[in-house]
C-alpha cells in the first residue's frame, strides 16, 4: 500500500495565493532537496510519519474543509506526492500544490492548482530552477516570486517578461521575504512599475508567526 512520509496535518486559514483568508486542510510532507536562506520549515525536512493513503484522506475528511493544500518540505520529493494530489481531487476537494519549482510538474493532475516558486537569487538556490516547468502551468496555476532586495525584484521582473508570465497563469505573486525586505517598499515598486502581479504578505504570520500547525 503506498505511504507517504508526512511532518504535519492541520487546519488554519490559507495565508498565501488565490485562496488567502479561506479555511484549508494543509498535508505538510516531510523532506526537502532545497536549502532556502529564508524557509520557514526546517522541521520538515527530516522525520514525520509514515501514513497511507486512506490514513490521510481519513485524517483530512475529519476537518470538513472544502480546501486542501498540498505543500512541504517540497511535496513532489515523494513519489507518492503526485498521487495524493489526485486521490483528493477524486474525493472532490479542490486541491492546491505548494512547489518549489525544482522538480518536475507535468504529471501533477490538471484538477490541482500549481502554486510553484522560481527561487530568486536571494533564496541562495537560484541554480534549482526547472524552467521547462513553466510550459506545463496553465490558467489555473499560479507563480511566485519571494523577494528579499532589490536585486530580486528586478530579477523577477525579468521573469516576469521574458515568460510572459502574467498572460500563461493566473496569478503571479509577489512576496517579501518576511523581515527581510520591508513590505511597503516591495508593494510601491509593483505599483511604480504598473507590474500585472498580486502583491502578498503571508497572512499566517501576521496571525501566528512562525508557529508549526499554521
Amino acid at each position: 500500500m503506498e505511504q507517504l512520509r508526512i511532518t504535519e496535518i492541520f487546519y488554519s486559514l490559507q495565508g498565501e495565493a488565490r485562496t488567502v483568508g479561506c479555511p484549508t486542510v494543509f498535508v505538510r510532507l516531510t523532506g526537502c532537496p532545497l536549502r532556502c536562506g529564508y524557509c520557514d520549515t526546517a522541521y520538515a525536512f527530516s522525520g514525520g510519519k509514515l501514513m497511507s493513503m486512506p490514513e490521510i484522506l481519513d485524517t483530512v475528511s475529519s476537518f470538513g474543509a472544502s480546501y486542501v493544500c498540498v505543500t512541504g518540505g517540497e511535496p513532489l520529493a515523494q513519489p507518492g506526492g503526485v498521487l495524493l494530489c489526485k486521490e483528493l481531487c477524486d474525493a472532490g476537494y479542490e486541491v492546491s500544490l505548494e512547489t518549489s519549482g525544482s522538480i518536475d510538474v507535468s504529471s501533477v493532475d490538471p484538477r490541482v492548482v500549481k502554486v510553484m516558486d522560481l527561487k530568486t537569487p536571494g533564496s541562495l538556490e537560484l541554480d534549482k530552477n526547472l524552467y521547462a516547468n513553466i510550459k506545463h502551468l496553465t490558467k489555473n496555476d499560479q507563480v511566485k516570486f519571494v523577494i528579499c532586495d532589490r536585486k530580486d525584484y528586478e530579477w523577477s521582473k525579468g521573469q516576469l517578461e521574458t515568460h510572459d508570465l502574467a498572460e500563461k497563469v493566473s496569478d503571479v505573486l509577489f512576496s517579501p521575504s518576511f523581515e527581510q525586505i520591508d513590505a511597503r517598499q516591495l508593494a510601491e515598486w509593483v505599483l511604480e512599475d504598473r507590474l500585472p502581479v498580486r502583491f502578498q504578505l503571508q497572512q499566517h504570520k501576521l496571525l501566528w508567526a512562525d508557529a508549526p500547525g499554521h
